[in-house]
């Protein structure tokens, strides 16, 4: 499962940047070419996130298109589909660029009471 080795080294990454602190949300953007399916996605993270910091977090994914440049009719659109034929003419001789990201967008932290300190007023 291709899911799973991505969302081990993103709880890996994700457990860094909150150095011990509790993660209650991620949002991680993935090209279209990685053809990452959403429930997969959430279900491979639930089981690579399971004991760590960033178990109970929420993660929003977030699918970014590729370019599709057609060798016939010079068209250029973007896609979220790997297997894109060109929208204009349907042929399925194309070029795909761009898609391929993998980014780690934000992490938010929940506070727990014992460990936030309190400033009198």
């Amino acid at each position: 499962m291709h899911e799973i080795g991505m969302c081990e080294g993103l709880v890996e990454l994700i457990e860094r940047r909150a150095a011990g602190r509790r993660v209650t949300a991620a949002r991680v953007r993935v090209g279209a070419r990685h053809a990452v399916v959403d429930a997969a996605f959430g279900q491979a993270f639930t089981l690579a996130a399971a004991g760590t910091a960033v178990q109970d977090a929420v993660v929003e994914l977030v699918i970014t298109p590729m370019t599709v440049g057609c060798r016939a009719c010079g068209g250029r659109s973007e896609s979220a589909d790997p297997l894109a034929a060109c929208p204009l003419c349907g042929d399925e001789g194309v070029d795909l660029s761009g898609g391929d990201e993998l980014v780690l967008e934000s992490v938010t932290f929940g506070e727990e009471a014992a460990d936030v300190p309190r400033h009198p007023r």
